[in-house]
């Protein structure tokens, strides 16, 4: 009999541990942890871009107010999208469509998340960054989110709160705005055309069950579409170019970080002009990985030529 006790009480606990751990998962998946990472470094490295002294407690206060607010933006999102992310095969086991969280639950814990994220912004760091955290969440929950139904105008409505982590980073270090974290933040905005159309290439068959239209035009995978990426693709270059192209007293880059980042916004065009040739699927997934790549790439060599 204390044994069969015994077995009882380690299953209630496994259970409950299973139960624990499913639950963070579901968590981490609201939250859309990896991208969030991927979001919080971009603000990193620009606050290591605007910092004379890096200080831990800032760093901390950033990597943790970003990774909330970021995790707000796309909670609210999924909350928006929950009957639509049904529709779809890459979206449809989240949380919220297959009713693992409730719509209450899911509001509850991105206004938690979001409202703490600014607080920690604001109150740790400067108001500055505060407040753009606040622009970010609002353009990406209230104007981006919604339009993505509507025009194709939503990815250049993204690209504003997408491109606002290295501007806020530099922000949170300098305690003030001028043209340098303006800089990072066209770099940033400039990217997310040729990623963002790399990506809705690649998932259109999944974004039409939806009605999502982020393809920039309405014949879809065409050349049409894939020279307009190519286009971009050539604008990030010159753009990417700034930090270096400064006055000479004050360049926020030197030759090193101008010729790498030359290199790979080369080699980015190519791949983008190898979709434009063969519209093929695996082409626009190259370019995709790419995009992800070339971002952190480039603004890590914005920084290690910096110091």
């Amino acid at each position: 009999m204390p044994k069969f006790r015994e077995l009882k009480a380690s299953q209630i606990i496994s259970s409950q541990q299973s139960n624990w751990m499913s639950r963070l998962k579901d968590l981490a998946i609201f939250f859309k942890l990896r991208l969030s990472v991927i979001v919080v470094l971009s603000a990193f490295l620009g606050y290591l871009m605007g910092a004379e002294v890096a200080v831990l407690s800032e760093i901390t206060a950033l990597i943790l107010g970003g990774i909330l607010l970021t995790g707000a933006s796309n909670g609210f999102n999924q909350v928006w999208e929950r009957d639509i992310d049904g529709l779809m095969k890459r979206t449809a086991e989240r949380p919220m469509p297959t009713g693992r969280m409730s719509v209450v639950q899911g509001i509850l814990v991105a206004s938690l998340a979001g409202g703490s994220g600014v607080f920690i912004l604001w109150y740790f760091l400067n108001p500055i960054a505060g407040i753009l955290g606040v622009i970010a969440i609002f353009f990406y929950v209230f104007l981006y989110t919604p339009m993505k139904m509507h025009s194709p105008l939503a990815v250049f409505i993204g690209a504003f709160p997408g491109a606002i982590p290295p501007m806020l980073g530099y922000v949170a270090a300098s305690s003030s705005f001028g043209v340098e974290p303006g800089i990072l933040f066209a770099v940033q905005f400039m990217w997310q055309f040729p990623h963002f159309w790399a990506i809705a290439w690649v998932a259109h068959d999944d974004y039409a069950k939806a009605g999502y239209r982020l393809l920039p035009f309405r014949s879809g995978r065409t050349k049409r579409t894939a020279f307009q990426i190519v286009l971009y693709s050539l604008f990030l270059i010159p753009v990417s170019l700034l930090p270096w192209a400064l006055p000479a007293e004050s360049p926020m880059v030197g030759n090193i970080a101008a010729a790498v980042t030359f290199i790979c916004g080369a080699v980015f065009a190519l791949l983008a002009f190898r979709l434009y040739k063969s519209l093929e699927l695996k082409d626009a997934k190259t370019l995709m990985f790419a995009s992800f790549i070339y971002l952190p790439i480039v603004q890590l060599i914005y920084v290690i030529d910096k110091i």
